[in-house]
C-alpha cells in the first residue's frame, strides 16, 4: 500500500506541503508564502472549508494533535479495509484450487471404482 495515502495532507498540492499549511494557520508565514496558499485555497474548495474548519480551533498545539490523531484512524481504518479485502480474497490462494482438484479426482476415481465394480 503506498503510504502517501495515509497521510490526510498529502494529496493537497505539490507545491504546497503539510508544514507550510501548519505554518498557514499559525501565521508565521512570509507575504510571498500566504500568498500562494491564499491562491491554491480559492481554487480548491473543499481544502478553503476544510482550512476554516482547522482555523476554528482556539489552541493551536492542539491542532497538531488533532492531525496526528486523524492520520492514525485514517491509517487504522485502511488497514482494517485492507485486511477485509484480503479475508475475501480466495481466488488468489493456491490452496482452494488444490483441494478442489483433489475432489474432483477423488470423485472421478469413485466412479470408476463402482462403474468397474459394477460392471463385473
Amino acid at each position: 500500500m503506498n503510504r502517501d495515502l495515509l497521510n490526510i495532507l498529502s494529496h493537497s498540492n505539490k507545491d504546497i506541503d503539510n508544514q507550510l499549511l501548519m505554518d498557514y494557520l499559525n501565521g508565521v508565514l512570509s507575504q510571498q508564502d500566504q500568498h500562494l496558499v491564499e491562491e491554491w485555497l480559492e481554487e480548491n474548495p473543499f481544502a478553503a472549508d476544510a482550512m476554516e474548519g482547522l482555523q476554528a480551533f482556539d489552541d493551536k498545539t492542539a491542532l497538531h494533535d488533532y492531525v496526528k490523531q486523524l492520520n492514525a484512524d485514517l491509517k487504522k481504518h485502511l488497514e482494517q479495509k485492507k485486511q477485509r479485502r484480503e479475508k475475501r480474497r480466495w481466488k488468489d490462494n493456491p490452496i482452494v484450487y488444490i483441494a478442489l482438484v483433489l475432489i474432483l479426482i477423488l470423485i472421478i476415481l469413485a466412479y470408476i471404482v463402482l462403474h468397474y465394480l459394477g460392471v463385473s
